[in-house]
């Protein structure tokens, strides 16, 4: 795995979020927004944290398996790439990339327990789309996450609030609900997590920012873009996924 990650393959591959949010022409023929697609692909971050639980893997690998899933979804259609195939193949190879393997097997079996209907793949399925899904990649699996940079900083900022700590990396997970990590550097992800935890504890490191001479108006940026995430989750219906599943599924 790459050492530095401004010579890695993940910060070649950083995209304005205005790229990110393009819909495939293949996708947009059945009527899918640039809301349906963010709305598709946040179902299914939820479905991989979900199935994660129950195969027993490290955070680590739902991270790695949700970047690859939106790093698909820049590059190839959601009527070609079926997200509920996709999300399964991703897992698969996150826990091979992330030395976590699970067999595929299992993952077919938990997903088909927890979610019963909408689930009907089996293995040979899996296996496929795992190709596709890795030829779509440019078979480019190494991905830098905001967990290492988390954990330096905090000890650095000598951050002692467990409730703080918690908080921290509970927005750092939240994050892969969005695109983040295809748009910006891991560290400054964990910076405004950090930054909206601190907030939020009503603790001043302010001038532990000072003097870490980073750019404090692009990790606020950051900061916001979560923070309107936050407002925006509460009014994310079944109904609204279920109408933007029943698009992919009409024949254009």
């Amino acid at each position: 795995m790459a050492a530095n990650f401004w010579n890695s393959s993940h910060y070649k591959q950083l995209m304005e979020q205005e790229e990110v949010d393009v819909v495939h022409a293949l996708d947009k023929e059945r009527g899918i927004s640039v809301d349906d697609f963010k709305l598709i692909k946040f179902h299914m971050c939820n479905h991989m944290m979900k199935l994660a639980q129950h195969i027993k893997v490290r955070q680590r690998v739902v991270a790695t398996a949700v970047t690859y899933m939106r790093r698909v979804y820049t590059r190839k259609s959601m009527v070609e790439f079926e997200p509920r195939l996709v999300a399964l193949a991703c897992m698969y190879l996150a826990s091979k990339a992330e030395e976590s393997i699970v067999q595929a097997r299992n993952v077919i079996f938990y997903i088909k327990k927890l979610y019963p209907d909408e689930y009907k793949y089996e293995l040979k399925d899996v296996l496929g789309m795992e190709m596709k899904v890795l030829e779509a990649l440019n078979y480019y699996l190494v991905v830098f996450h905001p967990y290492r940079s988390l954990s330096q900083f905090l000890q650095d900022a000598a951050i002692n609030d467990v409730n703080m700590n918690q908080i921290t990396w509970g927005i750092v997970n939240d994050t892969y609900k969005m695109d983040l990590i295809l748009v910006h550097p891991p560290y400054r992800i964990a910076l405004a997590c950090i930054y909206i935890a601190s907030v939020h504890r009503d603790k001043d490191i302010t001038a532990w920012f000072e003097d870490l001479h980073e750019d404090m108006n692009l990790v606020k940026n950051i900061a916001m873009e979560i923070l309107d995430f936050y407002e925006n989750y509460r009014s994310i219906t079944e109904e609204k996924v279920n109408s933007a599943f029943s698009k992919l599924a009409l024949k254009p």
